[in-house]
C-alpha cells in the first residue's frame, strides 16, 4: 500500500507493528482489534516471552528482532511502546524506513530526540503522532471547548496538581522504571506529561518557567518523585505546577483554569493514582470545577452522562482505540494526526525546562518553535 500523506488514500488496512510488548502494549494491541482498517500484524521486543505471548494473543506474527520486523514489508505504521530512551531510536529508525510512527507518552527524552524524529517523520513523508489520549476524555474535551469559545473570558490563571502514589512494587514491574538511564527522569516525564499536554492544549505555548524537584519518600529510585513549578505562557496567562508521586495511597490529578471573566472550568483526570496498564483500572475523569453563569448545574449531568456512555466498555483501552482512530484516519486521508510530533516535542521541552531550572536555579525562557 501507498505512505499515507506521500501517496493519499491507501487501499485495504493499514498494518501496524509494535515494539516493545509491555503493559501498554496490551492496550495498543486490544484497541487495535476493534478498528476496522487496521490490524495488528507483528510484535518485536529484547523479552521474547512477552512478544510471543502478546503476538499469541493478538493473532499477530512475532520477530526475533525489531530491524527485521521494520525490514520484512510488512508494517505501514508501527506504534513505539519501549522504555522512554529507546523511542527516538525505534521511531527515527521506522521513518526512514517509509512506516508511519506512533509513539507512547513522552515523546521521547531530549529536545534534540524529538527533533530528530519530526525530521526523519518529514523526509519521509509519514504520519508520527504520540499518544495523549487523556485529550479524548469529554471532561477534558469540554473544558477545551469552553476556553476556545471565550466563555470564561481569556484565561489567566491555572493550577495543575498531580498528587499520586507510586510503591516499591510498582519500580520493581521493570528495570528500567525509576532510573535516569531507563526512564529519563521521574514523575514529570512518566505519570505527570499527561496533564502537562493538557496544560499546554488549554493554555497555549510557554514562554518562562521555573521549578524545583525532590525525592520525598522513594529511597529505592533515582529520579525525583516530585516537582513544583510555575509557568508564564504567551498569552499572559499564568500556572502553577504541583506534581507528586508520594501520597499514599493516592489524591487526584486535576487542572483547573479561571477566566479573566472571573469564571473557572477544570478537570479531574485520575481520581487517586493515575492507572498502571495491566494492574489497575482508569477512574472516570469528570468536571470538578465549573462556575459559568447558567452552567454551575451542568457537571452532575454530565457525571451521569458520561458514566453512562462507558458502560460495558473497555475503559483501559478506550481513548487510546479513539486516538488510534484518529491516526488510522490520518494515514489513510493524507492528513496530519490531531497530536502530532510538535505537540509531543512541547511538552518534552517544558519538563527538560523544569529539570534544567531545578539544576541552576534560574527561570527558564521558552523560544517559539521553529521547526
Amino acid at each position: 500500500m501507498t505512505a499515507g500523506p506521500r501517496g493519499g488514500r491507501p487501499a485495504g488496512q493499514v498494518r501496524f507493528g509494535i515494539v516493545g510488548p509491555g503493559r501498554v502494549a496490551e492496550l495498543h494491541a486490544a484497541a487495535l482489534g476493534r478498528i476496522p482498517g487496521a490490524r495488528l500484524v507483528g510484535v518485536a521486543g529484547r523479552n521474547p516471552d512477552r512478544a510471543r505471548a502478546l503476538g499469541r494473543t493478538y493473532g499477530a506474527a512475532t520477530w526475533p528482532s525489531f530491524e527485521g520486523m521494520l525490514g520484512s514489508g510488512q508494517l505501514d505504521a508501527l506504534i513505539v511502546c519501549t522504555p522512554h530512551p529507546l523511542h527516538a531510536e525505534h521511531a527515527i529508525a521506522a521513518a526512514r524506513a517509509g512506516i508511519h510512527v506512533v509513539v507512547e507518552k513522552p515523546m521521547a527524552v531530549t529536545i534534540r530526540d524529538c527533533d530528530a524524529m519530526i525530521a526523519a517523520a518529514a523526509r519521509s513523508q509519514v504520519v508520527l503522532s504520540v499518544i495523549s489520549q487523556r485529550r479524548w476524555y469529554p471532561a477534558v474535551r469540554r473544558v477545551k471547548a469552553a476556553i476556545d469559545a471565550g466563555r470564561i473570558g481569556d484565561p489567566g490563571l491555572a493550577t495543575l496538581e498531580v498528587l499520586g502514589w507510586r510503591g516499591p512494587e510498582y519500580y520493581a514491574l521493570d528495570a528500567w522504571r525509576g532510573t535516569p538511564e531507563g526512564e529519563g527522569g521521574g514523575v514529570l516525564v512518566n505519570q505527570a506529561v499527561h496533564q502537562l499536554d493538557l496544560l499546554r492544549w488549554f493554555l497555549g505555548p510557554v514562554i518562562e518557567i521555573g521549578g524545583q524537584l525532590a525525592n520525598l519518600n522513594h529511597p529505592e529510585i533515582e529520579v525525583e518523585d516530585t516537582a513544583v513549578a510555575v509557568a508564564r505562557f504567551a498569552s499572559g496567562a499564568l500556572a502553577s505546577i504541583v506534581v507528586s508521586n508520594s501520597q499514599r495511597p493516592g489524591l487526584h490529578a486535576n487542572i483547573h483554569v479561571h477566566g479573566r471573566n472571573g469564571a473557572s472550568v477544570g478537570v479531574e483526570t485520575d481520581r487517586g493514582s493515575s492507572f498502571v496498564a495491566g494492574t489497575s483500572l482508569p477512574s472516570l475523569a469528570r468536571n470538578d470545577l465549573w462556575t459559568i453563569s447558567g452552567e454551575e448545574h451542568l457537571p452532575d449531568h454530565w457525571a451521569a452522562e458520561d458514566a453512562a456512555a462507558m458502560a460495558g466498555v473497555d475503559v483501559a483501552s478506550h481513548y487510546h482505540e479513539l486516538q488510534l482512530r484518529d491516526i488510522v484516519d490520518a494515514i489513510r486521508g493524507g492528513r496530519a494526526p490531531a497530536v502530532g510530533g510538535v505537540e509531543g516535542r512541547a511538552t518534552v521541552e517544558l519538563s527538560a525546562a523544569i529539570y534544567e531550572a531545578h539544576a541552576t536555579g534560574l527561570p527558564v525562557r521558552l523560544a517559539p518553535y521553529a521547526g
